[in-house]
C-alpha cells in the first residue's frame, strides 16, 4: 500500500475512531431505544488529486528510468513525500523529457542544463552540478520546501512558482504518468 493511500486510511480510519468516542457517550445518554447494532464494513479509498487537463504520455527507456529512480532517492533522503517526488518528476518530463540535457546550442533556452534544465546564471549551480541527477534533484527540492503550501496545491501550480516558465501550465500533463511511475519506484 503506498504511502498516500495508507495516510488516507488512517485519517478516515481516526476521524471514524474519534467520532465514536465522542458520540459514544452522548448517544448512551440519549431516550431513544436500544437499536440491534450489526457491524459494517466500510471500504475506504484514497482520493489522490485528479490531474489536471489532458494527460501526456512518453515511453521511457532505460536512462530515464534511471532518471526517475535517482529524482525518487533524492526525494526520500531529503526526507520529503511521495508527492514532492510526482512533482519533480512531472517536472523533469516537462523540461527534458527524463533525460540529462547538457547545453543544446542555438535550440537550448539560453544556459538550462540538466533534467529540470535549470541554469547556471539563475544560481542552480554550475553545469557539472545541475547535470548531476541527485544535485539537480535536490537544488529543485529546495526550490519546492520554499514554496508555502506545495503540498496541497496543484502541481502545475508548485512546479511553476519554483521553475518560473515561460509555460506555466505545461506541467500539469504529466501528472498522471509521474504518478505512475512513483507509484512503480518508490519501494523499489
Amino acid at each position: 500500500m503506498n504511502t498516500i493511500m495508507r495516510k488516507s486510511v488512517l485519517s478516515v480510519a481516526g476521524l471514524a475512531f474519534a467520532g465514536g468516542v465522542f458520540a459514544g457517550p452522548i448517544a448512551a445518554h440519549a431516550a431513544t431505544p436500544a437499536v440491534d447494532a450489526k457491524a459494517v464494513a466500510v471500504a475506504v479509498q484514497s482520493v489522490a488529486p485528479k490531474p489536471q487537463g489532458e494527460q501526456s504520455h512518453i515511453t521511457v527507456n532505460d536512462e530515464q528510468t534511471a532518471n526517475v529512480k535517482a529524482i525518487i532517492a533524492a526525494t526520500k533522503k531529503a526526507g520529503l513525500p511521495e508527492r514532492a517526488a510526482v512533482i519533480s518528476i512531472a517536472t523533469s518530463l516537462q523540461e527534458s523529457k527524463l533525460e540529462n540535457l547538457g547545453h543544446l546550442g542555438d535550440a537550448n533556452d539560453h544556459d538550462s542544463l540538466g533534467l529540470f534544465q535549470q541554469r547556471p546564471s539563475s544560481g542552480w549551480g554550475t553545469p557539472e552540478q545541475i547535470t548531476d541527477p541527485a544535485y539537480s534533484t535536490t537544488a529543485f527540492l529546495k526550490g519546492l520546501r520554499q514554496v508555502d503550501g506545495w503540498q496541497d496545491m496543484p502541481l502545475t501550480d508548485a512546479a511553476q512558482t519554483v521553475q518560473v516558465s515561460a509555460y506555466p501550465d505545461a506541467y500539469a500533463q504529466w501528472e498522471q504518468q509521474a504518478t505512475d511511475l512513483v507509484g512503480q519506484y518508490w519501494n523499489s
